[in-house]
């Protein structure tokens, strides 16, 4: 009897013991430990899903809550940069090429953000690609042609800004009254009509941002873009005036940048040699 009453006690003791170290135990348990899952967005889905920065072509807004083009976007807004390319020689060509391009465009009706293409295509190597296509609009012989210019052994009015801006703008119109949106004009000028129709047809829509296109043309938007960003907003992405050759529109809330020490023009030409060897020449 004595030995069941002292077994007994054992057990309450060891009980007590017990339940005293889970009450402690419960009692050091953090606040925030729920048994729930709690759904916070990683930094890089907070960055996409609520970019800071907006960008537009032809006031068609790139859709940067798709982490793909956001990703794409950057990239190329990486390779315009001051730290890439070492050179202000694009904002120098944009105060001298827009002051003729912007009124042509504008008498087309055209949007302004389509004077970014000969910076793209002819800004920094300019001359003729492996294809044939030369001049600012970098024109395929026949191309040009058709739009009015005269192309021959004698004369190339590729090569003449203004001769060449008004066939841009008569090709950039009729593209459009082909495929009814800018962004796909766009597409349509790097890759040709039909090259682009026959996509359309392929893939069932006609989103520019959503299809599988070649390299060259599925960048080609992001370029127009990021060169639009990189002339408006110099100091945002490290150049600084020299001899005002920069054509920028002040952003008062970006702060300006230490001076950059720029390369003389000879040292610029030979790095531009150096950059044409390493980079093949964008054709139409």
């Amino acid at each position: 009897m004595i030995k069941k009453h002292l077994i007994a006690c054992s057990v309450l003791f060891l009980l007590m013991i017990s339940s005293r170290m889970l009450i402690s135990r419960n009692a050091r348990t953090p606040i925030n430990s729920f048994p729930q899952p709690v759904d916070f967005p990683s930094p890089q889905e907070q960055k996409v899903s609520s970019p800071k920065a907006e960008f537009s072509f032809a006031n068609e807004k790139v859709p940067l809550k798709n982490k793909k083009v956001a990703w794409k976007m950057d990239k190329y807004l990486k390779k315009n940069s001051f730290e890439h390319i070492q050179t202000d020689r694009l904002h120098h060509k944009a105060r001298e090429w827009f002051p003729v391009i912007e009124p042509i465009l504008e008498r087309y009706g055209i949007p302004e953000d389509f004077k970014y293409i000969p910076l793209v295509e002819s800004g920094l190597l300019g001359g003729t690609s492996h294809k044939g296509a030369s001049g600012y609009w970098q024109f395929m012989p026949q191309t040009a042609r058709t739009y009015g210019l005269k192309v021959n052994r004698d004369i190339d009015e590729r090569k003449d800004l203004r001769k060449s801006t008004f066939a841009a703008c008569r090709y950039l119109k009729a593209l459009h009254q082909e495929f009814k949106n800018w962004t796909l004009v766009a597409a349509a000028y790097n890759i040709g009509e039909n090259s682009l129709k026959q996509h359309i047809y392929n893939q069932g829509h006609r989103n520019y941002f959503k299809m599988r296109l070649n390299r060259e043309t599925a960048s080609y938007v992001y370029k127009l873009v990021s060169m639009k960003e990189i002339i408006e907003k110099p100091s945002k992405y490290g150049y600084s005036e020299r001899h005002r050759t920069l054509l920028a529109k002040k952003d008062a809330s970006v702060p300006s940048p230490d001076r950059h020490v720029f390369l003389s023009r000879e040292d610029e030409n030979s790095a531009l040699k150096a950059f044409e060897i390493l980079q093949p020449q964008a054709s139409m």
